[in-house]
């Protein structure tokens, strides 16, 4: 398990850990400790994808082509076009990579939302129940932070050029037209598809840790009440 993993498990624990808080009539300090580790948890999945290849290395959540473009993709490939095909889905993931940085402060505001009735409902339901909260009180106030940074990276990295040297063949030789507006728009969204994924597969591995007992936020029963 390589640092960042064990980075990431850890500040899972500390959200399994507050059900015996909220047991012991700590309401306030249970749902404090639930938002400051998820809180922890986004910036590490922040900082996993935000280097090289964290989304273009990471078959879970590397971002292909969007759909026209797939469509062509076996015939682009059969023209010889292949390399400007890989350049595209190489830009796309490197967009991604530049931009996620910039929304740490907005996933943190998000974290900081978190209603304390929800976080009730969190310290006592089952696996993915705190992503897909996390998800679904979120993911609007993101992406509407997302687009305009992938559109800022588009023009100062290789995402423009390389739609630009493909999309102008695509219509050329099919009749297939899209704008650039339209691929970013994509990339923004399988960005942000992309971390949610993260933070839900984390949530996961901690709950199938063996020798632990199926109850609490993440499935675990723990023996001494302490959020860290």
């Amino acid at each position: 398990m390589n640092s960042s993993r064990r980075q990431f498990t850890l500040v899972l624990v500390g959200l399994a850990l507050a059900p015996r808080v909220l047991a012991a009539g700590v309401v306030d300090e249970a749902i404090r400790a639930l938002r400051d580790n998820l809180g922890r948890v986004a910036q590490v999945a922040i900082a996993r994808l935000g280097r090289e290849n964290g989304y273009f290395g990471d078959a879970r959540i590397k971002i292909g082509l969007p759909k026209n473009f797939a469509k062509a993709d076996r015939y682009l490939r059969a023209l010889g076009m292949g390399g400007r095909v890989d350049d595209l889905i190489l830009a796309m993931n490197r967009a991604a990579e530049a931009a996620i940085p910039q929304l740490l402060e907005a996933v943190l505001d998000a974290v900081r939302k978190l209603p304390p009735v929800d976080a009730r409902v969190l310290l006592s339901t089952a696996d993915g129940a705190a992503s897909a909260w996390f998800r679904e009180h979120s993911e609007d106030q993101l992406a509407a932070k997302m687009l305009p940074l992938i559109h800022g990276v588009a023009e100062q990295s290789d995402l423009a050029r390389a739609y630009n040297a493909l999309s102008s063949k695509l219509l050329k030789l099919a009749g297939l037209k899209s704008e650039l507006a339209t691929v970013e728009d994509y990339v923004s969204r399988k960005a942000l598809d992309g971390f949610y994924t993260l933070i839900a597969a984390e949530e996961h591995a901690l709950r199938a840790l063996p020798n632990k007992h199926a109850t609490g936020v993440f499935g675990l029963r723990v023996e001494r009440a302490k959020v860290f």
